[in-house]
């Protein structure tokens, strides 16, 4: 029985025996904590033990000496902790900590006061991690959906067991956090769940780089990731003196609730996050420290829907507004808009869409009937009939062509740093701008003056078109940055064109 027990298939067999027998008798357990407690700062504790090899979890009552602490659990058990709030929030929200209890508990003592229950259960995730969590769901009403604070191999845990369940996390707040390959591989699955993640790390820490590689693969996985970096701050201290911070961003993933989809959407698509990367630094009197701050946490996001059209090959993307303006003005454009784009964020400021028509994946760019299906489609939904096709560098020249092929359903155009190029165009835009004009179109560009494409691009539009054109000239800048240096203004200026 022994070598049973020890065996890998066998104790799998008994941890879902377990989870069985725990489902079906879940009625049991009351949905208050009952028996011997103790005191955590203030707040009721209760101590529990689970038995790595039978699942089985016994009460027990944490010892004087251990104080708002916790000692190391006996061989083949694990210390589990359960501190109540005096009034548990709607929901029954709580937080996980999966090592260092009671190390810098100033965020879980605020949410305590929210109402929110704090859990911990020693290191590291197996079975007995989720046997705990059907314990504290199933058993004890709380909410299937807690958040973490994991610090240092607590922010490695807490990335472990949410990647492995995704569906199962409201947030993850995690400082100076260790972090597995394994966890890397599959932060796209927090990000396919809109987890919203919260990193907090030192500028001289160094294990930073874990935060850098979570970023960039969240990010790019349009999951949202904010970050705020403690200048000239080491591995130690963790936290931050203002709890508030840390609680407010898990007390808004407890209160997150499910949007209606937009009408404009089909059956079938795939929603995730747009937001701004530009960091803010500032001294924070709280900390004594200058820090720097970026994401969505920090700036608000916006929601970004990718999703397919019958007879469109390739995928249609659409940045919504949180309000759209009267009218549904809207961006037309092929190249997809970053965490840099500036006048795109100003824009969805005003209460425009952003759309990025579908490019090919047979043709060497956008292939115009393509273009004219989307533009119906997204007409037919009650967007404006005349929208503002916009473009980047060469991607400019070919919002220019479908502009051209359609002057009577375009409001303006913008460029900026503009390569007036299209491989599909049987008339090089730059040669042939006299439609736009017949029609009226006003057209505005920005480019750098450093920009080695001025001359022959913008320029040379300024000597042909015979329409309005707006050039506006950030001196001192190339080609990059493309994002000109008075956003707000540019985006001014398009919306202007709208009131005319």
């Amino acid at each position: 029985m022994k070598h049973y027990f020890n065996n890998k298939t066998g104790k799998r067999r008994i941890f879902l025996l377990f989870l069985c027998l725990f489902t079906v008798n879940v009625a049991i357990f009351a949905q208050s904590f009952t028996g011997e407690k103790t005191d955590w700062h203030g707040f009721d504790r209760y101590d529990f033990v689970i038995n790595e090899i039978t699942f089985q979890i016994e009460q027990i009552k944490a010892t004087p000496q251990e104080g708002n602490g916790v000692k190391a659990p006996q061989p083949g058990t694990r210390r589990c902790i359960v501190v109540v709030p005096k009034q548990a929030a709607p929901g029954n929200p709580w937080t996980w900590r999966g090592c260092y209890w009671d190390h810098a508990p100033q965020a879980e003592i605020e949410l305590l006061k929210r109402g929110a229950h704090v859990a911990y259960i020693t290191t590291d995730p197996d079975q007995t991690w989720d046997v705990w969590y059907q314990f504290l769901t199933q058993g004890h009403g709380l909410s299937p959906k807690p958040a973490f604070i994991g610090m240092s191999r607590g922010g490695a845990n807490a990335f472990t067991w949410g990647t492995n369940h995704p569906d199962k996390v409201s947030a993850i707040c995690a400082d100076n956090p260790g972090l597995s390959q394994s966890s890397l591989m599959k932060m796209d699955m927090l990000a396919q769940n809109d987890v919203p993640i919260l990193n907090i790390c030192g500028s001289i820490d160094p294990i930073l780089h874990n935060t850098y590689a979570i970023q960039g693969l969240y990010h790019a996985n349009g999951g949202r990731i904010s970050v705020l970096i403690k200048d000239g701050t080491a591995h130690h201290p963790h936290s931050l003196n203002n709890p508030n911070v840390i609680a407010d961003f898990i007390e808004q993933s407890f209160a997150e609730k499910e949007t209606k989809s937009p009408s404009f959407l089909p059956d079938r698509y795939k929603k995730t996050a747009f937001y701004s990367t530009k960091a803010n630094y500032e001294y924070v009197p709280a900390e004594k420290l200058w820090v720097t701050q970026w994401g969505p946490y920090f700036t608000g996001g916006y929601n970004k829907y990718a999703f397919s059209l019958e007879g469109v090959e390739g995928s249609v993307t659409v940045f919504a507004p949180r309000q759209a303006a009267s009218g549904n003005p809207w961006i037309y454009r092929c190249d997809q808009p970053d965490g840099n784009s500036t006048v795109d964020l100003e824009l969805l400021a005003e209460g425009f869409h952003i759309v990025v028509g579908p490019v090919s994946y047979n043709a060497d760019g956008l292939l115009l009937k393509h273009w004219n299906i989307v533009y119906d489609y997204l007409v037919d939904k009650g967007f404006s009939q005349k929208p503002v096709m916009a473009g980047r560098g060469a991607a400019t020249g070919e919002v220019y062509v479908w502009a051209i092929e359609n002057p009577d359903k375009v409001s303006a155009i913008y460029g900026e740093n503009p390569i007036l190029r299209s491989s599909l165009a049987k008339v090089q835009p730059l040669d042939n701008l006299e439609p736009l004009a017949k029609a009226g179109i006003p057209i505005i560009h920005v480019s750098g003056g450093l920009d080695p494409n001025l001359k022959s691009q913008s320029n040379e539009v300024k000597k042909r078109y015979k329409g309005k054109f707006t050039l506006i000239i950030d001196q001192g800048r190339g080609h990059y940055p493309i994002e000109p240096n008075e956003p707000a203004k540019i985006a001014g200026l398009i919306v202007q064109t709208l009131k005319k």
